[in-house]
């Protein structure tokens, strides 16, 4: 259930705590599968995190323009002129 709600983060847990298992430690059979679940763990919470990061900024500088659309993606409505 964890991994459903909240991959990315264990895609980044998962890259962090087994970078060490993975190119530091002294050859084993495994160690190539184990390498290769952490690249791609790494590479896919890096994407996910460049998407959030890309979107947040996005949706600040056109949130304005967007109208009523955009109120209804918000929790927080500011006041004031845009």
């Amino acid at each position: 259930m964890a991994g459903f709600a909240l991959l990315p983060f264990m895609w980044a847990v998962n890259f962090v705590w087994f970078l060490h298992e993975a190119f530091k430690a002294p050859p084993y059979p495994e160690q190539k599968q184990i390498r290769t679940y952490v690249i791609v763990s790494g590479v896919g919470a890096s994407l996910w995190l460049i998407g959030v990061i890309v979107w947040v900024c996005v949706f600040q500088e056109c949130r304005s323009e967007w109208g009523a659309t955009a109120d209804y993606l918000s929790f927080v409505i500011p006041k004031g002129v845009p």
